[in-house]
């Protein structure tokens, strides 16, 4: 009885304070930094069927395959235009050693997964793997190196190997394996999540560790590293402190993870099966990482008033329970309209952060936590879109756009902060406030403004008036995503439930632009003089 009544309240709340309209201005005149394209970067790790079977299945596979690679998984991919792919981890990173993934793969050692369910890795999928399929999907490599079981001289050799062009031993080897010109790697992590599955250090150490290691990292032959430290997990502030202050000067970039996630003890929850308050609670969790992010860099400004070292959101996303009958400790789940609004709100984040984010990285590409696309193995060999996918995809034109700051005035609603327990307003920290509009926009090449409008609101549409000052608009178009369900979702079954279409209500009278936003609905709109 308690929860319907708190339930209820949230419900009456949200509806007494719903206004009819809402305004929104966007200052096309106060143009502000670019948005950098990786901050639709993707990560990939040996995590479950991740990488086998859901990026690489090999070239005698029945799958239809390009050298090896998913042809249909590649193809999506290509769509999202991604700029820069994570690899090999995550936690699997620093138990990697990147000798047993070259030469013939028969010939390849096998390793246990100790991370990720015990699986047993034949380490089929390398280097040379790997580093081809950034080639093939015209993106940047970002190679995670081994710190926390690995030596300095293993991660000198991994560079070596792959960027150097002639006369060194790594050089040649590369060579007897088949690749005759070095590739392009540009970014390098030294080391992942430091502080726990990297090696359980503490911020002092690893910063000397990091210092050590970077500098036999070498730049051959042209190729220059851009390296990033290992940094925060969300709110331990201290590590970034020490880093920047140990560290600072001899790092390009910075990591940071946030996941929206209900904790990391017993359960977190379902990715299809949650009411009203949990859909709500996720929101405003993922919201909470711009005061995240506003604190780390208000660290990081005062060691590098510049913004010499970028930070990036290296892994993000939602983290529920694995679905019912999966291999545990693969973290495949579901992904639903909820995810899609996840999706749309830290991208918006990003955006408004873009003078010191230059990168974040979903977790993950496929098959893992919050994918963009989901494959089937075993029986058609099908894959289906996420709508994470379709957020991504309708966000494109924000890639290397010029980011315009947008005024919103909204409605908010409180929500509760446990996930698992009902609100509880009588105390102060009990609750989150929750806008009910979320909006970015940014101004591309050729001039027009790429504009999305986010309403959260599950049963209420807004009719938003925007004003556009510095900017004569002449014709409006766009499309939108949303659902009969917000837990929603698309499958093998039916792989369309979730997904975008046109959208026609939008329209442009003497300058103003008024647009009806559907209840939980995300609508990106181009805009043009």
């Amino acid at each position: 009885m308690k929860k319907l009544l708190t339930t209820a309240i949230a419900t009456l709340m949200a509806c007494t304070s719903q206004a009819q309209s809402v305004t929104a201005t966007v200052h096309a005149d106060q143009p502000g930094a670019k948005i950098n394209k990786e901050i639709y970067g993707q990560f990939a790790e040996h995590l479950g069927s991740c990488i086998y079977g859901g990026l690489w299945v090999g070239e005698q596979s029945a799958i239809p395959n390009t050298q090896g690679y998913r042809t249909d998984v590649l193809n999506a991919l290509k769509e999202l235009h991604i700029p820069v792919l994570r690899w090999p981890g995550g936690c699997f990173a620093d138990e990697y050693h990147w000798r047993d993934g070259i030469g013939p793969r028969s010939e390849r050692p096998s390793m246990k997964n100790n991370n990720w369910g015990g699986t047993i890795e034949d380490n089929s999928f390398g280097t040379h793997e790997f580093l081809n399929l950034c080639e093939l999907l015209e993106c940047e490599p970002y190679v995670s190196g081994n710190v926390g079981s690995g030596t300095v001289e293993e991660l000198a050799k991994w560079v070596e190997y792959m960027t150097s062009e002639d006369g060194t031993p790594m050089a040649k080897l590369r060579k007897e394996n088949g690749r005759e010109k070095p590739w392009k790697v540009k970014y390098l992590g030294v080391g992942n999540e430091s502080w726990g599955c990297g090696g359980s250090m503490n911020p002092q150490y690893y910063s000397d560790l990091y210092r050590r290691y970077q500098t036999y990292c070498r730049n051959y032959d042209g190729n220059r590293l851009f390296k990033i430290a290992s940094g925060a997990s969300d709110y331990d502030y201290n590590w970034t402190k020490v880093l920047m202050h140990n560290a600072g000067t001899r790092m390009d970039g910075l990591s940071l993870h946030y996941y929206t996630c209900s904790g990391w003890n017993g359960p977190k929850g379902s990715a299809t099966q949650f009411d009203n308050d949990q859909y709500y609670w996720t929101l405003g969790k993922c919201l909470e990482l711009e005061d995240v992010i506003k604190k780390h860099k208000a660290i990081m400004d005062a060691a590098d008033p510049k913004h010499r070292v970028a930070l990036m959101v290296d892994e993000w996303g939602t983290w529920w329970d694995e679905e019912p009958g999966t291999i545990r400790g693969h973290l495949y789940q579901q992904n639903a309209l909820r995810d899609a609004f996840v999706a749309a709100l830290s991208l918006n984040v990003f955006h408004r952060h873009t003078d010191r984010v230059k990168m974040a990285n979903i977790a993950q590409v496929v098959n893992v936590l919050q994918s963009m696309i989901l494959t089937d193995q075993e029986g058609s060999g099908h894959m289906v879109l996420t709508p994470t996918y379709h957020v991504f995809k309708m966000y494109v034109p924000f890639q290397e756009a010029t980011f315009l700051p947008v005024d919103v005035v909204c409605d908010t609603m409180m929500v509760r902060h446990d996930y698992f327990k009902p609100m509880d307003t009588s105390r102060a920290d009990g609750y989150r406030k929750l806008p009910l509009v979320s909006a970015s926009a940014a101004v591309q090449k050729d001039g027009s403004i790429v504009l999305s409008l986010t309403n959260v609101s599950l049963d209420k549409s807004q009719n938003v008036s925007v004003s556009l000052p510095g900017f004569k608009a002449k014709s409006v178009s766009g499309s939108i995503l949303t659902a009969a369900k917000v837990a929603d979702y698309n499958d093998f079954q039916h792989p369309s439930v979730v997904a975008p279409t046109a959208f026609t209500d939008a329209k442009i009278k003497k300058d103003q632009l008024s647009v009806k936003l559907p209840a939980k609905s995300i609508v990106v709109l181009t805009i043009k003089k």
